[in-house]
């Protein structure tokens, strides 16, 4: 039997050695200029990659939840170009900096999955922009549908998606109600 390894970078990482920190909400996990330690996928939770403007306001950079890979560009950084900070209570794996660096070097399959979840993240951060230049809550609505082949998420979510499209979500269901008012 030929045994498969993941092509998913986090579960690469599982091979070194790791722990768990907890992050209560408001908590900072880092800040912009900051040496680079640690990678780290968030477990629980939800934490946001912000970059702070001069006028104190902050701009969302990654909307981390479980499963993802906190500023993974920061792999191949020596200090962090941005904050991060929970939103929710939250848990994070951390890997060792240097380990990390070291194994993508030595191993083709994992530096391969952390290409292709770069990869990834790059079509990922398109489509988010895509769907945010329309200025039209609907146009941005619909941007969203077309790349979700037009299923909405459960109604339970959709304050999630008023969050992804970055409008209010009275602004959505203002929408959505729109939408399904006969013609």
């Amino acid at each position: 039997m030929i045994a498969v390894m993941s092509t998913r970078f986090v579960d690469c990482l599982a091979t070194l050695s790791s722990s768990t920190r907890r992050v209560p909400k408001g908590t900072q996990l880092f800040d912009r200029g900051d040496p680079v330690r640690y990678v780290h996928a968030v477990t629980t939770g939800e934490i946001h990659l912000l970059r702070r403007q001069a006028n104190g306001s902050a701009c969302v950079l990654q909307r981390a939840g479980p499963g993802a890979i906190l500023a993974e560009a920061s792999v191949m950084s020596d200090r962090f170009h941005c904050a991060a900070e929970a939103v929710e209570d939250s848990t994070v794996t951390l890997w060792r900096h240097e380990a990390v660096r070291q194994l993508i070097s030595v191993d083709l399959a994992t530096a391969q999955a952390y290409a292709r979840h770069l990869a990834a993240e790059v079509r990922s951060a398109r489509l988010r922009a895509e769907i945010a230049a329309p200025r039209r809550v609907s146009d941005r609505l619909d941007a969203w549908l077309t790349w979700h082949d037009g299923v909405l998420p459960e109604k339970g979510r959709w304050h999630r998606l008023a969050r992804e499209l970055s409008v209010s979500p009275e602004a959505l269901y203002r929408e959505l109600a729109r939408r399904k008012r006969p013609a």
